[in-house]
């Protein structure tokens, strides 16, 4: 590894906003360039963990940038493993970005997304799994997620994952000892070597499970609110929000572009989109709202068709049904303190019905308690993870689900044991790429490259 010293701003970067920035260096150099750097009044010692006040002055010209808090943390002692020095600045933009730009200039180079965290995994602070988890817990978009991602940083996926590597490592070399030494050796136990992979692979279909359920707890799940205008969409809207999200009048069309909005429903992190009311229009503007009206309700998980109760069901609702009915939707029927629901006929195909009167403010359980009824019957009850991989440690866990399929096929087959090898190492190795024992440097480049500068 390039024995280089980066920096980089480690905080969010908010005008006005941010009380306090934080610029990180990491590397052979990182004390060094901050003796340069900062001058600390007093008797105040440099040593690993204390934290010493003063200023931070320009290297070239010795003008004074901020007055600052410095942390040190020695090697191996710190995230990286590595010397690292952060310097605690003022928050907003102008004081920090001036300290980054110091540290460049006494010989620090800009680190790369998420430079710090390749190091502590390349330095073994880290395993693959971990350094995901951070990336994961940063993005966390609720509470259950940051829980999930927590889990991983704090190695609870990594640790299975190890354990089924290491039993495909206990048996290729039973095998191979019978490859090498089969004189010397009694017979291998072929029974108990199938019952041990059949084991393994359930365990791995276990883990394999909980995928979509990660990409739940990572992503979300965007929903569409659709239907004619005028009918209670931004109402609806406004009450899931518990805010004036959208505009509301009386008048049919008022929604003219996609509104979103951002919700947690039971550990699940929501995507609203409160489309403009669908149909035939005159108006150049209400048209280009109807059309991405259409391609947002497409891109969406779940669809919630939204009726005027008052109206019933009409030719035009029929046709929306019509329109997304491949898609996971639930009916919502609106102003039922006009008509009751119960008077108002629709499909019986529609299974999830919910009623609402949404400018009151009522039925907002009763449908997110619908969606959550909707996400557990597709076996995503994402809230009750403790942890879960995330889509490259799947195709990993598939690959090596594959190779074990081959061996097995291989001890049906009769095959000569160096065939069981081959297909023992591929499993092997593919585990490895999920902890980062076996993997290659372009997945290393990909893997970091989703990280933010400055983690």
């Amino acid at each position: 590894m390039k024995q280089t010293t980066i920096a980089a701003i480690a905080t969010a970067i908010v005008p006005q906003q941010g009380s306090i920035g934080i610029v990180r260096l990491s590397g052979v150099d990182a004390v060094s360039i901050a003796k340069q750097l900062f001058q600390a009044p007093g008797n105040q010692q440099w040593e690993s963990h204390r934290v010493l006040y003063g200023y931070i002055q320009q290297p070239s010209t010795q003008q004074v940038i901020d007055e600052a808090l410095l942390l040190l943390m020695l090697a191996p002692r710190s995230y990286t493993r590595e010397d690292v020095v952060e310097f605690h600045c003022h928050g907003g933009i102008i004081a920090v970005q001036q300290v980054l730009e110091a540290c460049l200039q006494a010989g620090a180079e800009l680190a790369q997304p998420g430079e710090f965290t390749l190091r502590a995994f390349l330095n073994g602070r880290v395993d693959l799994t971990q350094a995901e988890g951070v990336a994961d817990l940063v993005g966390a978009r609720s509470p259950q997620a940051a829980q999930a991602a927590l889990a991983g940083v704090q190695g609870k996926l990594a640790s299975p994952i190890r354990e089924l590597r290491q039993r495909c490592l206990d048996t290729l070399a039973e095998v191979e000892a019978r490859v090498d030494f089969e004189d010397d050796l009694p017979p291998l136990d072929e029974a108990g070597v199938q019952a041990e992979l059949q084991e393994i692979h359930k365990t791995l279909q276990a883990i394999l499970a909980t995928a979509d359920q990660g990409e739940l707890l990572r992503n979300g799940l965007k929903v569409a609110i659709i239907g004619r205008p005028n009918v209670g969409k931004s109402s609806l809207l406004n009450a899931w929000c518990r805010c004036d999200r959208a505009i509301v009048t009386d008048l049919p069309g008022t929604t003219r572009d996609v509104v979103e909005s951002q919700l947690v429903v039971g550990g699940i992190p929501i995507q609203v989109l409160d489309t403009a009311g669908i149909r035939e229009t005159e108006d150049q503007v209400e048209q280009i709202g109807v059309t991405r009206s259409h391609q947002a309700a497409q891109s969406a998980d779940l669809v919630l068709l939204t009726i005027d109760a008052s109206a019933g069901w009409t030719s035009d609702d029929q046709q929306l049904y019509q329109a997304f009915q491949d898609l996971p939707m639930i009916l919502i029927i609106n102003k039922v303190d006009l008509v009751p629901k119960e008077q108002v006929i629709y499909p019986a195909a529609i299974s999830q019905v919910v009623s609402t009167i949404a400018a009151q403010n009522q039925g907002i359980s009763s449908l997110e308690t619908a969606i959550l009824e909707t996400v557990q019957s597709q076996s995503l009850q994402a809230a009750n993870l403790d942890w879960a991989i995330n889509q490259r440690q799947a195709a990993a866990l598939q690959k090596a689900q594959a190779a074990l399929t081959h061996v097995q096929d291989a001890i049906a087959d009769q095959l000569p044991l160096d065939f069981w090898t081959i297909d023992l190492r591929g499993a092997i190795q593919a585990l490895g790429e999920i902890t980062g024992e076996d993997i290659t440097e372009s997945v290393l480049d990909r893997i970091f490259s989703r990280f933010c500068i400055g983690k």
